[in-house]
């Protein structure tokens, strides 16, 4: 997996993807939607819609999940950091406000991921993605979701972890996560050089 974005002249970015790598972020991405969660059932009228998205309440706890909840933290250091009642009462008021279209943006982050590499034909085994700006953030976005689902199930706390799992022998069966997760780290960085520089 050797993949690395490069900048394009009108501020998006490109980047060489095999069929086994656009194989891989697919799988990794629907995996994310299907950890997500479906969105809401809409109506007919998009007015209509984004009332009921006004008024429409998201959950007021945590996920139980590590992944979920690493997706979705709670706000103001959360109820084990901060003890206090008020604190508590107020992350859970902030998730119950925010968590549905924190959801709805992982969703369609992925979903952009998806679209993009469904567009891609790779004719001696490597296609070239072409990103326009808007479809960089949402890849960005993307990205960083996969990475904090496989190293939370992977129990990276830090980025020296990632290093010694690196070590890991070929026939421990978390090596294949191990490598996605550098991989996509590798594909992350380069996009925000690609972005930035």
């Amino acid at each position: 997996m050797t993949g690395h974005f490069e900048p394009l002249p009108d501020g998006g970015a490109a980047v060489p993807l095999d069929e086994v790598e656009i194989s891989i972020l697919r799988s990794l991405a629907v995996q994310l939607i299907e950890l997500v969660g479906p969105g809401e059932e809409g109506t007919d009228n998009e007015s209509d819609d984004l009332l009921a998205s006004v008024f429409n309440d998201g959950p007021s706890e945590p996920p139980a999940d590590p992944v979920l909840a690493r997706l979705f933290p709670d706000a103001y250091g959360g109820p084990d950091l901060v003890p206090d009642d008020d604190v508590r009462a107020a992350a859970a008021e902030f998730r119950r406000f925010t968590e549905n279209d924190l959801r709805s943006r992982k969703r369609e982050d992925a979903l952009a991921l998806i679209r993009a590499l469904d567009t891609l034909s790779p004719s001696g085994g490597e296609a070239v993605l072409r990103l326009k700006p808007g479809e960089c953030r949402q890849w960005l976005g993307a990205l960083n979701d996969l990475r904090l689902a496989i190293g939370t199930r992977l129990e990276v706390t830090d980025e020296e972890d990632g290093g010694e799992l690196l070590r890991l022998p070929d026939s421990d069966p978390r090596k294949p996560m191990v490598m996605a997760y550098l991989w996509l780290g590798g594909l992350q960085e380069t996009l925000v050089e690609s972005l930035t520089g």
